[in-house]
């Protein structure tokens, strides 16, 4: 199977704690964090390859990237 690079929209905080934390609001649970923000993207690119992963191999549906992005 040719494994494809996923690209989602993310959500990139600064954890109370210091560290970066980064979710993918179109896969529920999907979530990472890095002492730096481009760890915690190097991070959550893996997370959503494996998420995905684990969707095919149980032949389920992959949820599209649905996410708006406005800012107000």
């Amino acid at each position: 199977m040719v494994k494809m690079k996923s690209q989602r929209k993310v959500l990139v905080s600064h954890g109370e704690d210091g560290y970066f934390v980064v979710e993918v609001p179109s896969l529920p649970g999907c979530i990472s964090q890095g002492k730096t923000r481009e760890e915690a993207l190097a991070n959550i690119e893996e997370a959503i390859s494996l998420y995905i992963e684990v969707l095919q191999d149980r032949n389920e549906p992959i949820p599209e990237d649905t996410v708006e992005v406005v800012l107000v």
